[in-house]
């Protein structure tokens, strides 16, 4: 019998809870940990709609990257989206279980799959974590090379395919002339890294939510392509199912068919 533990004890040992940052809430959020598993759903963000597909789909276990849970509730009303959710795994006996930025910043975890997106290897890290025994193999970011050089027309197409972003947003290339060999990228929200992406030698870096001020001071200095928040973390889905069914074969996972960008691109 598999159990909801045993799900947590694949990613974990994968994507340790020491690695997360101290603001995040990585872990399993609600739920019993003793309880059978019957299948884990997959997805970026925990909602009312994720809690009814996995019941259709005879999962009880849902796994997301972002935290359902940021902060204590205090209250749970179904007054908000969150809440709502809450009340909906409860009653349907759903566990909800994240790994954010614990998975971000393991070796093999969200900038190694970007960079495996593009044909990339993974270097170094932008943003090493200190306190992991001196490990300077994990953290937030990642420094990726090429084996053999590419056009910058060649690589905004395979960024663009990679990571199902219709547009991006971007500075010019600051040496347009000259094919990229080295790149940074951090999944979510990776504007305080730029200046690392710089000091590594990286000619370009791909992030999200990068701000307005951002691409002024670095305009110059690197090539800054932003492909949006989902874009970027939409590739954790792949992980997990790769971990949980390396650990625990012939298991039902299932990637989310009702989940799709929030954001919508009008042309």
């Amino acid at each position: 019998m598999i159990r909801v533990s045993d799900i947590i004890q694949a990613i974990e040992d994968f994507a340790p809870l020491r690695l997360q940052e101290p603001w995040d809430n990585t872990g399993l959020q609600v739920g019993d940990a003793s309880a059978e598993c019957t299948g884990v759903l997959l997805c970026v963000d925990v909602t009312e709609d994720i809690i009814a597909e996995a019941c259709r789909r005879g999962c009880n276990m849902v796994v997301s990257h972002h935290p359902l849970l940021f902060k204590g509730l205090k209250s749970i009303t179904g007054a908000t989206v969150v809440e709502r959710a809450v009340i909906a795994a409860l009653r349907s006996g759903v566990a909800i279980y994240s790994s954010h930025t614990a998975m971000d910043s393991t070796h093999g975890g969200v900038s190694h799959e970007m960079a495996k997106r593009l044909g990339a290897r993974v270097s170094a890290v932008l943003s090493p974590i200190a306190a992991d025994a001196g490990d300077d193999a994990v953290g937030l970011g990642g420094v990726a090379d090429f084996d053999v050089a590419i056009s910058r027309r060649l690589f905004i197409d395979r960024v663009k395919a990679a990571f199902g972003s219709p547009i991006v947003r971007s500075t010019q290339p600051v040496a347009p002339d000259v094919e990229i060999h080295r790149i940074a990228m951090c999944g979510g929200a990776g504007g305080e890294f730029i200046a690392k992406a710089v000091a590594a030698g990286a000619q370009a870096y791909i992030t999200s939510d990068t701000r307005y001020h951002d691409f002024v001071d670095y305009r110059h200095s690197i090539w800054i392509i932003d492909i949006g928040h989902y874009e970027s973390e939409c590739c954790t889905k792949d992980i997990f199912y790769r971990v949980i069914s390396e650990k625990i074969p012939n298991f039902a996972v299932y990637y989310s068919d009702t989940e799709d960008n929030p954001i919508k691109y009008i042309k």
